[in-house]
């Protein structure tokens, strides 16, 4: 009964994702060793659940592993320069059967659905094509990459065709030239290319590792652009697959990306944990704040409901209708985390005085203990003061000493404006607490 509850928990709190992701286009990338690792098979279980839940995926791959084995049975050396390497005529051999390979393995195992899984015989089509053109990267400090390339041109068009049609788009790290050269790629550069030019709602780059702090050893749930930066410049021990994992981050964000996840494949799940939990497991990048404090829109009362009907119930806060909230949503603010809205308070202004009541302050269960609440009622005092009023008054059964830890006093039904003694539910006895707007 235990892990039943906590599984219908788990599944109720993942529905508002479910609903968030639906036609949204990720782009994902995974490195040569996730394929060459035993569970690859979970991880295109993944992909292809992903699918199922109407999001639109461009997977991207690395070859980079499969390209050394080659170079090791022949006896070549595996030659880079400044990380990128050197693809010399025999390397590109390699590249383009480690490519071939590793391409075929993936749409096979999508085209199965996952055998013995829930997905089998799902009928996942996958689509692979030359819908990335490329150039040489040329000369670095004196030293030709040959065959090394950078993007181009990416077909978005073509892209975006085969996404309309519910296709899942696999796109290998090598590109052609309109000579017909074929060139090697850096698959994370590639993908970071592809979700710019699809302006994706998300990057996702699973890599071979989390990203900590080196200090600390604590995983960074989220960062801006800018503390991302600051970050780099200040952590100089960094493993570089995470520098250059960062750095992929912060183009992808600048250039209209809304949120890059950067996550270590090694733990399983962690797609479907990220994705679909609130806090999910790995590390977030965005050009704006993770988690912000607003005015409500309209379109935040579905969050507002699912808030506070829980505190409803439980005799907590006043009943509110969606037609309350509605009318009064310029009152409302909220706390909003990467598109959910674990917050909110309300500021009724009373009519023909100078005084106004505090309505409906609530933190998700999750996010409490963090001084949400002292944020909400700071920004509630500067709305007070800019709305000129003099006198603030709240009303509640169970949080009283919150308030009055704030500078609230007690204060009795008869000192209420009368428009609030009328409303004033007494089988509720709710505590009267005031507070002067300096």
């Amino acid at each position: 009964m235990h892990n039943s509850s906590s599984f219908v928990n788990w599944f109720r709190g993942s529905s508002p994702y479910i609903h968030a992701h639906r036609n949204r286009t990720f782009v994902i990338y995974f490195g040569g060793e996730a394929i060459l690792d035993a569970s690859l098979n979970n991880l295109v279980h993944d992909f292809a659940l992903l699918n199922s839940l109407g999001i639109r995926l461009v997977l991207i791959h690395g070859i980079r592993p499969q390209i050394d084995l080659r170079l090791k049975k022949q006896n070549l050396p595996s030659l880079f320069h400044e990380q990128l390497r050197i693809t010399d005529a025999a390397a590109l051999q390699c590249v383009k059967e480690a490519a071939g390979l590793a391409r075929v393995e993936i749409e096979s195992l999508l085209s199965l659905g996952v055998a013995n899984s829930p997905m089998s015989g799902a009928k996942i089509r996958v689509i692979s094509g030359n819908f990335v053109t490329a150039q040489p990267q040329g000369v670095i400090n004196g030293i030709d990459l040959q065959y090394t390339g950078k993007v181009r041109h990416v077909d978005k068009t073509a892209i975006q065709q085969q996404l309309d049609l519910d296709h899942v788009v696999l796109i290998s790290p090598v590109g052609y030239s309109p000579s017909g050269d074929l060139f090697n790629l850096s698959a994370e550069q590639l993908a970071t290319d592809v979700a710019i030019t699809l302006q994706a709602e998300k990057l996702i780059l699973m890599t071979e590792q989390s990203c900590h702090s080196i200090e600390s050893g604590q995983l960074i749930a989220q960062m801006t652009t800018a503390e991302t930066q600051a970050f780099i410049d200040h952590e100089p021990r960094l493993k570089f697959s995470t520098k250059h994992a960062l750095q992929s981050a912060i183009k992808g964000c600048k250039a209209g990306v809304n949120r890059v996840h950067i996550l270590n494949r090694k733990e399983d799940g962690a797609l479907l944990t990220e994705l679909f939990s609130r806090d999910g497991i790995g590390t977030l990048i965005s050009s704006t704040e993770f988690e912000s404090i607003r005015p409500a829109t309209l379109n935040d009362i579905p969050g507002i409901l699912e808030l506070i009907t829980p505190l409803e119930q439980q005799g907590l806060l006043v009943a509110r209708s969606e037609e309350h909230l509605e009318i009064n949503i310029n009152d409302y603010i909220v706390i909003e985390r990467d598109g959910l809205i674990i917050g909110c308070t309300a500021l009724h202004k009373i009519t023909n005085s100078h005084v106004g009541l505090i309505a409906c302050m609530a933190i998700h269960p999750d996010y409490r203990k963090a001084a949400r609440g002292n944020q909400l009622l700071e920004r509630l005092l500067i709305k007070a003061k800019q709305s000129s009023l003099r006198q603030l008054f709240a009303l509640s059964t169970q949080t009283m000493h919150w308030f009055k830890e704030r500078g609230f006093q007690e204060s009795h039904f008869n000192e209420l404006p009368h428009a609030l003694q009328e409303n004033y539910d007494h089988l509720r006895n709710s505590k009267v607490l005031k507070k002067n707007v300096i």
